[in-house]
Parts: structure tokens; sequence; C-alpha cells
């Protein structure tokens, strides 16, 4: 799961009521706000339609027209209620319609973005803060999509409209609409910053509490043997309160910036509204002007106000969508202008480092030569620190380096390492599922006698392929799981997807008699055809390798190496 990684750089609180990014990345929006255009002017017209049939309606019964000449304005009204009905429904489809889309397009653009950024970036963050953000953060966009969005271009098409129909039927009233209308987006901008850095601090907290229960759990184990499981809970405990407050905060705030809102639209309403009353008493207006223009006030007012309220409902999903938006951005700035198209092959190729200098956790490790031909076991040998996982990290993108390590005269960092390195780490890495779905991970059309071939040769045939096993491989001993994970690598070779097999410590929990069965199948498969680079601590490695590569570590450099025939 990654130890848990604090955020220092500062929150990030837009202004904007819409982030430009969401039209370039999820290109299912564009389309949906022409739609959301098209329905606010029809709510419009519906809105402008169902003021003037009540206030004909009203005014003609004032004076004192019969039932028979009530009939068509009345079903004309009738009609206009149904059809409001009718388009609030097709938006509500339309919106959600749209959520689902934008939440897979967004969420596929993620998986995307962090497979282009590779291993190395992803060890930098929290996989469990990612989690968060691709799962609750981009479901929150269903409020963002239903609510708010739709409230604001209904704002921007229907306020200007309705406000042209006050200012011809009556100035004055148009004219206090306008001078007070300006006071409802100037107070929703100061609370919506102050909800914005509010909503912010409860998303950071949401996603350090994610990170850290996930830690916890992964170790829980550990914990429990040096008597710290309490101290772990009571962490939990003291961020849970903190996302608790967080969480009132946000509520508090999106209560009070709603009582403002209404407050203020209620105030300019009454302004027109007691103008009205006054022109209606000496004679200077019409009552059915009146009564139309009165109408209409609050309809003026509603879709800002509204816009207001629903940004507190759509506050967690652009907040997630921030962080989305990020890791997009930096995918964008590394992808290289111009992408190598070269591919190695699928035939063996021989693998050359030459002066590699790999970076980890703030330092450089001294320079790597390699030279790994087909059908070779190099063994790379030496004491814990000196970099002999960091050069298999450095292969699988999971570390930056200098110097140049190329595969059939390709650089390494321009192709994808699933293409041609089968790797088997010191962790095994596996997942809920059966052994045999474990094993040909990442393989769309598994071949069952090639995995049990594989489970062979890593001396796991007494395991049932159809096992299932839990979260992490839960189910194995500590051997199985490592056996099952080196089949993994030797299934991904003999599948002819990868050319090169790197096997980190492969034996570490292994008996002398499975130890001395698995150094033979690895020989085995060196003799075929594959080019294997292997780090062990085991003397007995040094039987299977034709060449040893040991790393030591001097005064003059952090590690230094010797090359010596095996």
């Amino acid at each position: 799961m990654g130890t848990e990684h604090e955020e220092s750089t500062p929150e990030r609180v837009s202004a904007k009521p819409v982030d430009p990014r969401l039209l370039r990345y999820a290109r299912g929006s564009r389309g949906y706000f022409v739609a959301l255009a098209a329905i606010s002017l029809a709510q419009t017209t519906l809105i402008i339609a169902f003021a003037w049939l009540l206030t004909r309606a009203i005014v003609d019964a004032i004076d004192g027209m019969p039932l028979d000449g009530l009939a068509p304005t009345l079903a004309a009204f009738a009609a206009v209620v149904v059809l409001r009905g009718v388009v609030l429904w097709v938006r509500e489809q339309v919106a959600s319609r749209a959520a689902a889309r934008v939440q897979v397009e967004l969420r596929e653009r993620l998986f995307d973005a962090v497979g282009a950024l590779g291993p190395g970036w992803l060890a930098t963050r929290n996989s469990a803060q990612l989690a968060v953000t691709a799962g609750r953060g981009l479901d929150a966009l269903e409020a963002y999509f239903g609510r708010y969005l739709p409230q604001l271009v209904q704002t921007v098409v229907a306020t200007p409209i309705i406000l042209a129909v006050m200012w011809w039927q009556d100035w004055i009233s148009g004219l206090t609409v306008l001078l007070t209308l300006p006071l409802i987006p100037v107070f929703m901008v100061l609370i919506g910053l102050a909800t914005r850095s509010v909503q912010q601090r409860q998303w950071k907290t949401l996603q350090r509490l994610a990170a850290r229960f996930a830690d916890t759990v992964q170790g829980l184990s550990t914990l429990k043997v040096f008597g710290r499981q309490h101290r772990a809970a009571a962490s939990i405990e003291h961020v849970t309160d903190d996302y608790r407050r967080e969480t009132m905060k946000v509520l508090r705030v999106s209560f009070l910036s709603g009582f403002a809102l209404e407050f203020l639209a209620s105030i300019s309403v009454a302004i027109v509204a007691v103008s009205i009353g006054f022109r209606l008493i000496d004679g200077s207006l019409a009552l059915a002007v009146g009564l139309f223009v009165l109408l209409l006030a609050p309809e003026a007012y509603l879709p800002i106000r509204q816009v207001g309220v629903q940004f507190h409902a759509a506050s967690e999903g652009v907040a997630a969508t921030d962080d989305v938006f990020a890791v997009l951005d930096a995918a964008r700035a590394q992808a290289p202008t111009e992408p190598s198209t070269a591919e190695p092959g699928p035939a063996p190729s021989p693998l050359v480092l030459h002066d590699v200098r790999v970076r980890r956790g703030g330092r450089v490790l001294a320079p790597v030569g390699l030279h790994v031909a087909p059908g070779q076991v190099t063994l790379l040998e030496g004491p814990s620190g000196t970099g002999k996982s960091s050069v298999f990290a450095a292969l699988r993108g999971s570390a930056e380096f200098s110097g140049t390590a190329e595969l059939a005269g390709i650089d390494v960092r321009g192709i994808p390492s699933s293409s041609w390195l089968a790797w088997s780490g010191q962790q095994p890495g596996l997942t809920s599922g059966t052994i045999a779905a474990n094993v040909a991970l990442g393989d769309d059309e598994p071949d069952s006698a090639t995995v049990e071939r594989a489970l062979d040769l890593a001396c796991a045939g007494d395991l049932s392929p159809m096992l299932v096993l839990g979260v992490q491989g839960a189910g194995l001993s500590g051997g199985q799981a490592q056996r099952v994970a080196v089949a993994r690598a030797f299934y991904r070779h003999l599948r002819g997807r990868a050319g090169v097999i790197a096997l980190d410590e492969p034996s570490s929990a292994l008996d002398a008699e499975t130890e001395a069965r698995l150094w033979r199948s690895v020989r085995m498969l060196a003799d075929d055809g594959a080019a294997v680079i292997l780090v062990s601590h085991r003397p007995s490695a040094r039987g299977i390798a034709d060449t040893v590569v040991r790393l030591e570590p001097t005064e003059e450099q952090s590690n230094e190496q010797s090359e010596v025939p095996a």
C-alpha cells in the first residue's frame, strides 16, 4: 500500500465556476453544456409563459370574466405546468447520463495517466489516496453534474432574459433587480472561497484517513507483535475526529451561506414588491404589469441563488477533480513530444546497462554496468543497501537513473517494461482471486497449461491453480506466496511476453531443497534462451550464474562493482 505521503503543496482554491480542464479531459462534457443551454432556454421560456398566463388568469378573474372565457387561459397554464415538469425530468436524465459518462472517462484517463507516469511517480504517492479520489471522489461528480452545472447554465441563460423582460414591462423594477442582483454574486464568491478552503481541508483529511487505515491494516500483524496496535487505533481515531470536525465546519458554512443568500434574495424581492405596491396604489402602474413583474422577480434571483446552494453539494466532487486534473496535468507535461514507436520485439535480446546511476531516497548510487545476454544468468551480489534492488527498480521504471540502459539497442525508458520484463520482487504482490489469475496477471487470454508449467518450474506444483486467495494473497504461507510470484514471472516469459527475467531474492523464504529445485528451473529457462538477472544473498545462487556482479560500499563511493567469471 505504501507509506503515507503528506502533500506539502498549498491548497488549491479556484475561483473559476467551471474548471476549463474539464472540457479538455472530459470530452463528453462538451455536448452536455450545449444540451444544458437548450434546456435552460426552454425552461426560461416556460417560466415567462407561466408568469404571464397566471397573471392573465388572475386579472381576468378580477375583471369578472366567466369561467368559459378563462378556460383557454387555464388550459394553456396547465400545459405550461406539465411542460415545466417534463423539461425538469429531461434535465435530470441528461445530467445523470452525462455524469456517468464523465466519471467513466475521467477514471480511464486517470488510470492511463498513472500508467504513463510510471511506477517511479506512483512510489511517491499513497495508493489509498488515489483510490479515494478515483472512487468516492469521482462518484461525487453526480451532484456536480446533476445540480451545480445545470443551475450555473440556467443562471447564465435565464437571468439576463428575465431581467430584460422585466425592464421591458417595468423599467423601475428592472433597474431595482439590476442594482440588487450583484449583491448575491459578491456574497456568493466570498462564501464560496471560504467553503472551498474548508472543503479542501475536509477532502485532504479523508484521504489521510484512508491512507492511515490502509497502512495500519497492512502492518497490523507487525504492530500486534510489538504491542503497538492500540497506538495505531488511537491514531486512526484521532484522524477520524479531525474528519468529523472538518465535516461539521463544511456543514456550518453551508447552512450559514444558504441563510445569507436566501436573506439577500428575500430582501431584494421585497424591495421590488414594495415599489410595485406603492405604484399600484397611486395608479401609475397597471395591475397586469405589476403582477407579471412581481411573479418574475423571484425567478430572476432564484438561479444565481441556487448556484451558491448547489455549490456546497458539489464541492466534494470539485475537490476530487482538482486531484484528478493534477495527475492528468503531470502526465501531459511528462509526455514526450515525439513518442518512440520502436519496440524490442518478442525475440530474446541482450540488455545492456552502461554507467547507470540510480537515484533513490535523495541519494545517487554508484554506476552500474551490465551485459545480460539471452541464455545467461547474471547474479547481483553485495551487502544490503548497495543498490541491487534499485537496479531492478530502474529497469521497471520505479526509479530515475542516468546513464544508458538499452534492450536491443532501444532505451528502456522509451518502452513499457511490461513488454520485455518479467519481474518478481521481494514482496509477492498477490491480489484477491485464484492462483491461476495471479500467475496469468495481465494476460487477457490465459493459458491453463502454461500456468501449471510455470507453477511447476517455481516449485509450486502442489498448489491448485483454482485455489481462491484473499486480499494480498491471504491463504498462502510466505514461501508459497513467493513461489506464486516467481511463477508469474516465469509465465510471462513462457507466453513470449518478456525476454528478460528479473528475480529479486526469489529463494529467501525457501528451504535448501526447494531452493535447489528453483535454481535448476532458472538455469533451464536461461538455457532455453531467457536473459536472467538474479539478486540473491544465497551462496548457492553462484552455482547457476554465468556472471557475478558484486556491489561493494567504499569510502570514496557509495558502492562499487567488480565483475568476475562465475
